[in-house]
C-alpha cells in the first residue's frame, strides 16, 4: 500500500494543509470556513439550536405528521437514516483518534463544532427541502446540488456538479471504506477473524439493503439506529457511574487542555493548541457531518410541505451524535486513563499501524519517511536523541522491542522498513516484533470499555465490537443512498445501479486495507474538498433560510395540525 500512502501524503500537502499562517503553525482553511459558517448561520437564525431544539423533538415524535404530505419517508425515518450515517465509526474510532492525536482537549472542539454545526445542519436541510425535485419514477431527490443550481441559479450548475461528483467520491471513503476498515480491524482485534471474511459478511448485508432503495433503507435504519445507540450509551453510562469520582477531573482536563494542551501520549501531536483544535474539528465534522452536505439528501425525502419542519428535525443530529454520544465515548476514554496507557502489541513490520518517527526539539513525535535501516541493541534504539529514526506504533515510539509475544527476549539487530522485516544479530529474519504500544481508533475505545467495566467482568470490549459492527453497517447503508443520489444528479437514472456496484466493491477494498491511518487520511482529504461548495452556497443562501424560518414560526402551522386542521 506504499502507493496509497504516497497519494495521501500528496493530497494532504496540497489540500488539507493549505491555510493561513499562525505563528509557526498553519490553520487549515477548512477549519476557518466550517466554524465561521456555523457561527454566521447561528447568528442569522437567532441561535436556532437553542431556541428551536424542543420543537425539533416535537416534530420528530410524529405528532404533526400527515401521511398525505409529499415525500418518501416520515420525519423519524429521515432522521434515523441520517443518524445512521452520522452515528457511526466517528463516535467510536473518531473520538478515540481525536484524543490520541490531539489530547483530551480535542473533545471540547468537537463540542464547538457540533454546537455551530446544529445551525449549519438546520440551514442545509431547510434548503434541501425547499429546492427538492421529484424524479421520473416519482422518488424525491434533493440535496446541496439542487439548492446550488436552483437557489443560486443555472450559472452555478458547474459547482453543483462538482459537489455531486466529490460527495459521490466521499461516499466511497468516509461513509463506506472507513466503516468497512474499522469493522474488519475491530473483528480481527477481538476475535482474530481475517479482515477479508468480515468484509464479505458486511458487504453482503449492505448489498441486501441498499439494492432496495430509500424505502428499505428507512425501514431498516428506523429500527437499527435507536437500538445500537441505546446499547452503546447504556454501556458508557454504567462506566461513568462506576467511576463517578473521576468525572470532575476528566471534565476539568477537557476544558484545560482545550486551550493549553500539554505534551501528551509519548509526545504525539499534543502540546500544540492548533493541533488540538484541528483534530477536534476534523473528527467533529467526520462524526456529525454538519456542513458536509450529505444529510440533506436523506432529509429531502421526508414527507412534509414545510421545509423548516425538517430543518428543526435535522438540528437534532449534531446534538445526539456529538454532544451526547461522542461525549460518552470521550469521557470513558479519559476517565479510564487508557488514552495514555500502553498495551502488549505485536508490531507487524510489513504494514498495519507500524510507523517511523523522529523526536523534535520540543519533545514531539513527528512522522518521517523511514530510513533504510534502524539499529536496535538490547531492545533499545541505538540512536534515540532528537532527529533519530524510531520504530513506532500509531506515531508513538516503542521500546524496548522484543522478539517474542511473552516479551522475555530483547531484540538486538536491524529493522529494515522498506523490506518490512528485521534481522536479529543471530541471523534470524523476523516479520514482527513485540512491545508495549499506545492504541488509537476503535481498539482504544475497546480498551476503555473493557477497563471501565472490569468490576463486572472481562467483557466490556464486546459492547464496542457490537457497536462498531452495527454502526459501520448502518452508516455504509445510509451513505449508499447519498452516493446514488449524486450519481443520479450527474448522470441520470442509468448510473444508479453501476454506482451501487462500485460502492460495494469499495466496501470490500476498505475492509482489506490494513493501515487505519491511510484510509482515514483519505477520508479527511475528501471531506476537506467536498465542504467548500456546500458552505459557500449556505453563506449565499442564508437570507432564504432566514425568510423561511420567519415565515414558518410566524404562521405556526404545527398548531393547526395538532388541532386536527389543515395548513
Amino acid at each position: 500500500m506504499n502507493w496509497l500512502q504516497t497519494v495521501v501524503d500528496f493530497a494532504q500537502r496540497w489540500v488539507i494543509d493549505i491555510g493561513i499562517p499562525y505563528g509557526d503553525e498553519v490553520i487549515p482553511l477548512m477549519v476557518i470556513l466550517l466554524l465561521g459558517t456555523g457561527f454566521y448561520l447561528t447568528v442569522r437564525t437567532g441561535f436556532v439550536q437553542l431556541s428551536r431544539l424542543g420543537h425539533g423533538f416535537g416534530v420528530t415524535s410524529g405528532k404533526y405528521d400527515d401521511p398525505d404530505d409529499p415525500g418518501d419517508v416520515s420525519h423519524f425515518q429521515a432522521l434515523t437514516t441520517a443518524l445512521s450515517a452520522t452515528v457511526g465509526i466517528g463516535n467510536i474510532a473518531g473520538v478515540a483518534m481525536a484524543i490520541h492525536w490531539g489530547g483530551p482537549g480535542a473533545l471540547f472542539w468537537m463540542w464547538v463544532t457540533a454546537f455551530v454545526g446544529m445551525a449549519t445542519k438546520y440551514s442545509e436541510v431547510t434548503l434541501a427541502q425547499k429546492y427538492r425535485v421529484v424524479d421520473e419514477v416519482g422518488k424525491v431527490a434533493g440535496g446541496p446540488m439542487y439548492y446550488i443550481e436552483k437557489g443560486l441559479g443555472p450559472r452555478w450548475k458547474p459547482m453543483a456538479i462538482f459537489f455531486a461528483v466529490m460527495l459521490g467520491f466521499t461516499a466511497f471513503l468516509t461513509g463506506n471504506a472507513v466503516q468497512a476498515q474499522t469493522v474488519a480491524d475491530s473483528m480481527f482485534d477481538a476475535f482474530r477473524i481475517p479482515q477479508m471474511y468480515t468484509g464479505f459478511f458486511t458487504v453482503t448485508v449492505v448489498a441486501a439493503v441498499v439494492l432496495g432503495g430509500i424505502g428499505r433503507i428507512g425501514k431498516v435504519t428506523a429500527v437499527l439506529a435507536p437500538i445500537m445507540a441505546a446499547i452503546y450509551v447504556f454501556g458508557a453510562l454504567v462506566i461513568i457511574v462506576l467511576n463517578i469520582g473521576a468525572l470532575p477531573a476528566a471534565v476539568g482536563l477537557i476544558f484545560t487542555e482545550a486551550f493549553n494542551p500539554q505534551a501528551g501520549v509519548a509526545g504525539v501531536g499534543t502540546g500544540v493548541f492548533l493541533i488540538t483544535l484541528m483534530w477536534g474539528v476534523r473528527r467533529g465534522l467526520f462524526s456529525n457531518e454538519a456542513g458536509q452536505g450529505s444529510a440533506p439528501i436523506a432529509h429531502a425525502a421526508a414527507k412534509t410541505d414545510e421545509p423548516v419542519s425538517e430543518g428543526v428535525v435535522a438540528l437534532l443530529e449534531p446534538f445526539i451524535d456529538t454532544i451526547i454520544i461522542c461525549s460518552f465515548t470521550g469521557l470513558v476514554i479519559i476517565m479510564t486513563g487508557v488514552y495514555s496507557a500502553r498495551f502488549p502489541t505485536e508490531l507487524t513490520l510489513g504494514g498495519g499501524d507500524i510507523t517511523y518517527t523522529t523526536m523534535t526539539a520540543d519533545n514531539h513525535s513527528e512522522g518521517i519517511t523511514p530510513p533504510a535501516e534502524i539499529a536496535i541493541a538490547e531492545g533499545l534504539h541505538v540512536n534515540s536523541g532528537v532527529g533519530a529514526s524510531l520504530v513506532s506504533w500509531h506515531e508513538a515510539s516503542v521500546e524496548p522491542l522484543y522478539t517474542d509475544e511473552a516479551r522475555t527476549q530483547l531484540f538486538t539487530g536491524t529493522v529494515y522498513p522498506d523490506r518490512g522485516e528485521a534481522i536479529a544479530a543471530d541471523g534470524d529474519v523476523l516479520t514482527s516484533l513485540y512491545g508495549e504500544a499506545v492504541e488509537a481508533g476503535a481498539p482504544l475505545t475497546m480498551a476503555a470499555f473493557n477497563r471501565g467495566l472490569q468490576p463486572l467482568g472481562d467483557w466490556g470490549h464486546y459492547i464496542v465490537v457490537l457497536g462498531v459492527l452495527l454502526f459501520g453497517i448502518s452508516t455504509a447503508i445510509s451513505w449508499s443512498y447519498y452516493g446514488d443520489r449524486c450519481a443520479y444528479y450527474v448522470f441520470g437514472a442509468r448510473a444508479i445501479l453501476p454506482y451501487k456496484i462500485i460502492y460495494l466493491g469499495m466496501h470490500l477494498f476498505g475492509a482489506n486495507v490494513a493501515a487505519v491511518g491511510v484510509i482515514w487520511a483519505l477520508g479527511d482529504v475528501a471531506l476537506s474538498i467536498v465542504i467548500w461548495p456546500n458552505l459557500i452556497a449556505l453563506l449565499l443562501l442564508a437570507p432564504v433560510v432566514v425568510e423561511e424560518t420567519k415565515s414558518y414560526f410566524d404562521r405556526r402551522p404545527w398548531e393547526r395540525r395538532a388541532a386536527g386542521g389543515g395548513d
